[in-house]
């Protein structure tokens, strides 16, 4: 398919959009208005090119790829969808002769609030790699109302505000109400035996109708199209007898509920109704999708017994995971498999990637709820784990090994067991993830199916985060090497050739420089902050948990604010540290720390004596577009969790390509990045994850650090008095007595790291040097070659062969 449109066949349909659609002339439109007509043609051009892209996937049967997630954290689309269909330039010339700027439209666009952290970025990256390289694919999620929340400090409390996106964002959703489907809730289930058939019936259930609205995402030169199908849900039974009666409330009562399962993306889940609606949101989604799934194939095919080598169906992390049981339930109550048939099919179908070894983030539902909610599916559940532990004791296994990898144990039902049980395929995210899977977390799983494990680190949309975040870096790219890294990620190792060039690292400089200015002015106009940009930026921005230490960067910089404030002559390289996050809203310790980082800030930015020198800047309501401006800013790239907790991370890949360097644990793809550019590339620090084994072993005491590190000691007992008259004394314990993260045992390693960073930092051109390794070697972290890896390796699929006969120009 040409996506190409001439400067004046895009005026004219911009001047007929602002007509037809919003009834406004050329002159009388505002930038919304503008904005919304140059989504629409662009959403209309991509649902063509969808319609072109599946024609050809049906008629060479090209095996279809099906990604749930509970989240895809697209951020804005009009700049990302220009841009690969490249209509960006002649877009922005006829906007301009209209007296408009795209630019300004492009704030017009809010976040889509359809995702939180790296789980749903990656997913988002993934829809582009897919795209991109000619997959037929289709993710699957949920058309949330309002998103996470949008994060307001008071008086440097996180306060949660409603992320209210639909206004701006809905004009990328097209609803496609022909195709909803009902997900039935509650009830009970009566059984019957006819000779041989079961026959199961679920009565005096609730229903709720999932509609379905549509995204397109494009691949670069527009040669696919992934689909991103996201539902609503809506019950539209509206009981008259009850209205008539008076009891008002009541007869709203169940629609009411039902549009709630939509409105809020993660909702609490630290009281029973946050439990029940979480448990709810994931059975609405894997209902709807697999309900989907299973109508587009039986579309074209009178059964589903080629459904494996026709499609694949991917579970991104475990809130999907009912998906297993659903799939058994179609199979088995509508379509009349029987029971060794259908679990074949799954099995066969369904691949998972785990993306935590948290335990907290291993979901485990407890039985009577499950029992409660989804009455049919906990019967499948019960009858998996009925065969499972007949599979077991024939295979000899021990009983308690057994109950270990059982998906229901102790009353709850193990989500990630019954994961690893129903797919053909398990991979980690990173190589040190994936060996920990092995070792640790699915050991007993992987002892008795070790073929089934595998790996796939993750990977970033690197057109996205280079060629549109950093327009500059990537013009002096593919000024040196020409455009294949455009499409080809491992191109940037040809970068290589002038890591010693002085003129090329001499602007690499001083485009760092520029994107510095360009932030500086950015959190000037949006935070009234101002921060010097001759002073290394220093970044950690990523979801607020302990495990990622973001308090052990906190308490290191009041270490180097009282060192300062000791000896205010001495030389000191001024430093801006930047922290992006957002803590969970039930996660009171987490929003403590953003607290102490704020009230940290408050203390550093207004002391005379220092804010020349040192700044401390907590970005507010951290997002996709926010991070598209403060990563090619950034010099250091904080990737500091305790080694063997983080899975892979993906902001450490983004500022990796944008030329930040890594300072962090072996911890997550850090070991792969370290891998790639070698030790004096690389800023690490602290304990191995098998040194981190090695201590808890042998008992860990974190008050012996304490004791022994004069100026950890002074800055915990200041975190103890109180940071700009507010009382941290929580934080304090918890770190002096457990520490669960051991902060304090890596605490003088990463403040020797931090000085050695500085000192690097002096030798400009051997800096600008690491930065352009950094960047040669980030092509091994592109989405692309992560989708290449499942394809290959989990998925047994290939691209559409491109179609020769289907190159016609688009006619609007």
């Amino acid at each position: 398919m040409n996506y190409s449109l001439s400067v004046p066949q895009i005026k004219e349909a911009v001047k007929d959009k602002l007509s037809h659609t919003f009834g406004v002339s050329l002159q009388n439109a505002t930038n919304e208005e503008y904005y919304k007509a140059v989504a629409l043609i662009v959403r209309e051009m991509m649902a063509k090119g969808r319609a072109e892209f599946q024609q050809n996937a049906m008629r060479t049967e090209t095996k279809r790829i099906y990604y749930l997630c509970m989240e895809f954290l697209l951020g804005r689309s009009l700049k990302n969808n220009l841009y690969n269909l490249g209509l960006e330039e002649n877009m922005r010339e006829a906007l301009s002769e209209f007296g408009i700027k795209l630019d300004h439209l492009y704030e017009q666009e809010p976040d889509a609030g359809l995702g939180n952290g790296g789980l749903g970025r990656l997913a988002a990256c993934f829809l582009d790699g897919l795209a991109t390289q000619g997959y037929p694919a289709m993710g699957y999620s949920l058309r949330y109302e309002y998103g996470l929340f949008k994060q307001k400090l008071v008086d440097g409390w996180q306060t949660e505000l409603p992320d209210f996106w639909l206004p701006g964002g809905s004009v990328w959703m097209q609803a496609v109400p022909d195709n909803s489907v009902e997900v039935h809730f509650d009830g009970h289930i009566e059984e019957r035996w006819n000779d041989q058939y079961h026959a199961v019936k679920h009565k005096d259930y609730t229903t709720v109708t999932a509609v379905p609205y549509d995204l397109y995402v494009s691949g670069k030169d527009g040669r696919g199209i992934s689909l991103l199908r996201v539902w609503k849900a809506e019950n539209n039974q509206f009981d008259m007898n009850l209205f008539g009666g008076g009891n008002y409330m009541r007869a709203m009562e169940q629609q009411t509920m039902a549009e709630v399962i939509t409105k809020v993306l993660y909702p609490e889940d630290d009281h029973a109704e946050g439990k029940l609606l979480r448990l709810t949101q994931q059975y609405f989604l894997v209902s709807a999708s697999v309900q989907d799934i299973i109508r587009r194939h039986l579309f074209a095919h009178s059964n589903l017994d080629e459904l494996p080598k026709l499609a694949a169906i991917h579970l991104n992390d475990t809130h999907p995971v009912l998906a297993i049981p659903e799939m058994m339930r179609v199979m088995l109550d509508e379509c009349g498999y029987d029971w060794e048939s259908a679990w074949g099919i799954v099995k066969q179908t369904v691949a998972y990637t785990n993306h935590t070894v948290m335990s907290e983030a291993l979901e485990s539902w407890k039985c009577d709820l499950v029992k409660m909610r989804l009455p049919r599916i906990y019967q499948i559940i019960e009858e998996i784990n009925r065969r499972f532990w007949e599979e077991m004791k024939y295979r000899g296994v021990d009983h308690g090994k057994i109950a270990r990898m059982a998906p229901i144990s102790d009353g709850f039902v193990k989500m990630a067991n019954l994961a690893v049980i129903g797919s053909h395929s398990v991979n980690g995210v990173s190589a040190l993830h994936s060996d920990i899977l092995k070792d640790d977390l699915f050991h007993d799983f992987y002892v008795e199916e070790p073929q089934k494990f595998t790996n796939v680190t993750n990977g970033i949309a690197h057109r996205r985060w280079l060629n549109q975040s950093n327009p500059k870096l990537a013009s002096l790219i593919t000024e040196l090497i020409g455009e294949d890294y455009i499409y080809d990620a491992d191109k940037l190792s040809e970068l290589l050739k002038y890591k010693d060039d002085s003129s090329v690292l001499e602007r690499l400089q001083k485009i760092k420089r520029e994107n510095k200015e360009r932030l500086a002015k950015h959190l000037q106009r949006t935070q009234g902050l101002v921060v010097d940009p001759d002073s290394i930026f220093d970044v950690q921005v990523k979801r607020l948990h302990e495990y990622k230490r973001q308090h052990m960067n906190a308490l290191s910089i009041l270490a180097t604010y009282q060192w300062l404030l000791d000896n205010p002559n001495a030389d000191f390289t001024p430093h801006t540290w930047f922290f992006g996050a957002k803590a969970a809203p039930g996660y009171y310790f987490a929003k403590q720390i953003i607290q102490f980082i704020s009230a940290l800030a408050d203390t550093i930015n207004n002391d005379q004596r220092v804010n020349s020198k040192m700044k401390v800047v907590f970005v507010e309501n951290y997002c996709v577009t926010w991070a598209e401006t403060l990563i090619p800013a950034a010099e250091i790239s904080e990737q500091i969790s305790l080694a063997g907790t983080e899975a892979s991370g993906t902001s450490n890949m983004k500022f990796m390509i944008n030329g930040a360097i890594t300072l962090g644990t072996l911890d997550g793809a850090n070991v792969e990045i370290h891998e790639t550019v070698g030790d004096e590339n690389i800023l690490l620090f602290g304990m191995t994850a098998s040194q981190v084994e090695e201590v808890k072993r042998a008992g860990y005491n974190p008050m012996q650090h304490y004791q022994h590190d004069n100026q950890m000691r002074r800055a915990l007992d200041a975190l103890n008095h109180g940071i700009n008259h507010k009382n941290f004394s929580d934080i304090y314990r918890a770190i002096i007595q457990q520490d669960r993260y051991m902060a304090l045992a890596d605490f003088q390693s990463y403040r020797a790291a931090q000085n050695r960073a500085v000192s690097l930092y002096h030798d400009k051109e051997r800096w600008n040097r690491m930065s352009l390794v950094n960047i040669a070697g980030a092509g091994r972290f592109a989405a692309d070659r992560a989708i290449r890896d499942y394809a290959g390796n989990i998925w047994h699929g290939s691209p559409v062969p491109p179609e020769k006969n289907l190159a016609a120009k688009i006619v609007l």
